[in-house]
């Protein structure tokens, strides 16, 4: 039996990287921070560069946080490669995968070239506005959920299976 081929989603996991660093660049030439853009009645441009985690978390931790979060998105991201390595005929699973190392790979280059995360993306409605976000933000939640909604998939087999 051949072994699996990784490559393909790592070109996907690259490409990804590749449109995260480019809407960051972007958003960079042409906001300063804080600045916000009407774009929508529920989505705003706005350029914030996020020293912590999601929803900010640890962002006022004194600077550690830059290369803790650093060092576990290059852990995570070995880890998927690995597990990428042994599963790349699993579409569902290798995906998932994909998407979670694209979206942290691309947050651990903002951390390293500017120290923080640059966000740009803020939708709202009714007064609530969610916490500002990127495209690798985008990439890891769709990637987790996706890789939430396959380690549930095979109960649903077994249970549809043993029903009929």
């Amino acid at each position: 039996m051949p072994a699996p081929r990784i490559t393909p989603w790592l070109i996907l996991a690259a490409v990804l990287i590749g449109l995260d660093q480019a809407s960051k660049w972007f958003v960079l030439a042409r906001l300063l921070p804080g600045e916000t853009v009407y774009v929508a009645p529920f989505w705003n441009w706005v350029l914030t560069f996020n020293e912590g985690a999601a929803f900010s978390f640890l962002s006022d931790a004194g600077g550690w946080q830059r290369w803790f979060f650093t060092v576990l998105a290059f852990a995570i991201s070995a880890w998927i490669v690995v597990t990428l390595r042994r599963h790349a005929d699993d579409f569902r699973l290798s995906l998932s995968l994909s998407l979670i190392l694209a979206g942290a790979l691309g947050n651990v280059v903002d951390r390293i070239r500017f120290g923080a995360v640059v966000d740009f993306i803020q939708w709202h409605a009714a007064g609530f506005y969610w916490p500002a976000f990127n495209v690798a933000d985008s990439a890891i939640t769709i990637g987790a959920v996706l890789l939430a909604l396959e380690q549930l998939r095979p109960q649903r087999d077994r249970a549809a299976k043993e029903n009929t």
